[in-house]
């Protein structure tokens, strides 16, 4: 009998499916047309969402596809408008309702604050607002005092109301059908800026559950949590100090109401350190609630360095010499944290690298 064992076929090469990359706008719209295809009581509508601009590119097609019942425009009105949106999703439907400026959903706070947060309470659980409000914030070019404000702080303060601001393509698409499918009304925060990131982007739909944050770089020597497009900031920051040596964790919130704050302190309690960067004002922010949060949970656990940055205390400025000192950005970033790692004021500037450089704003609102 022969000894000789039958060779075994090679293996075969695993094939991996090509990443598809989408652009944060494009994401937007995907999770949008994906959602309305799914359930037919979905509804976008707001100004300007059927112009041929389409709100950078992110209701771009879908009044062609799903008819001037499902995508239309509304009157410059955003009181009305919004009350309309919370009589819809009362009605049944789910509406995504959007607003091109966040500033001017202050013409809205009692239907967002006092009609859709509460009704679903005040009822007894009987009925259900589920609403999406989708809200742009910050810069641009010489948009300035009352077209650049983040105000999402706001919102995070009152209960019944959830609040998520995604920072990649990923995060775009499923914290979008995550908020479309809640029933609860919920603030989708976008900053400008972030519309024309590009990243990987499943073509299926899925969700990103509401209260769960992300580590996006591991480090050992600092916390820093970044807001919305300053988590692209921090991500720049890193590795500007991994040029001094030192090891920045990065974490992004995504969902600000719930805010996972367990994560935050998993990674403060090992660095000792927390830098929070909000595209917003410190004073009452986002920022002001993690740090707060942090201290209270590890508080005289150990020694603790907490900072907050955001806006210069003083209204939006139009001029880009002036908004380069009003809003942070990585190297005033990568300073500061290497000041709180060392314990001191090192008067350290990082020299702008041109793979590090911020991306412009292409409008046009």
């Amino acid at each position: 009998m022969s000894s000789r064992v039958a060779a075994k076929p090679a293996a075969r090469p695993t094939v991996r499916p090509v990443e598809r990359t989408l652009s944060f706008a494009d994401a937007v719209r995907e999770a949008a047309d994906q959602e309305m295809a799914r359930d037919e009581n979905v509804v976008v509508f707001g100004l300007d969402v059927d112009d041929p601009k389409a709100i950078q590119g992110t209701t771009r097609g879908l009044p062609e596809k799903y008819g001037p019942g499902r995508v239309f425009g509304t009157p410059l009105s955003e009181d009305a408008m919004t009350g309309a949106a919370v009589g819809m999703a009362l009605a049944g439907l789910r509406p995504i309702h959007v607003h091109i400026r966040m500033d001017f959903l202050l013409l809205a706070m009692n239907q967002l604050l006092n009609v859709a947060a509460k009704s679903r309470y005040m009822f007894g659980g009987r009925v259900a607002v589920p609403m999406v409000a989708r809200a742009m914030i910050g810069k641009s070019w010489g948009q300035g005092a009352q077209h650049s404000q983040g105000l999402h702080s706001m919102f995070m303060h009152v209960p019944g109301i959830k609040v998520v601001a995604p920072s990649t393509p990923y995060d775009a698409k499923g914290c979008l059908a995550t908020a479309v499918r809640d029933d609860n009304p919920v603030l989708y925060v976008e900053h400008r800026l972030l519309h024309f990131q590009k990243g990987p982007v499943p073509e299926h739909t899925y969700t990103v559950a509401p209260g769960k944050a992300r580590v996006t770089q591991s480090g050992e020597d600092i916390t820093v949590v970044g807001v919305s497009y300053m988590q692209v900031e921090c991500l720049r920051a890193a590795r500007y100090l991994e040029d001094v040596g030192v090891k920045a964790e990065v974490v992004d919130p995504i969902w600000l109401s719930p805010l996972d704050i367990d994560t935050i302190c998993d990674s403060v309690e090992r660095t000792g350190r927390l830098l929070v960067v909000d595209t917003a004002w410190t004073n009452c922010g986002a920022g002001a609630e993690i740090v707060a949060r942090v201290a209270e949970r590890l508080g005289g656990l150990r020694d603790l360095r907490l900072k907050r940055m955001g806006y210069a205390p003083t209204t939006c400025p139009t001029t880009p010499v002036l908004e380069d000192a009003f809003y942070p950005n990585a190297r005033t970033i990568a300073a500061a944290a290497r000041d709180m790692v060392e314990e001191r004021a090192c008067g350290w500037l990082p020299a702008e690298r041109a793979d590090l450089q911020c991306i412009e704003f292409k409008g046009p609102f």
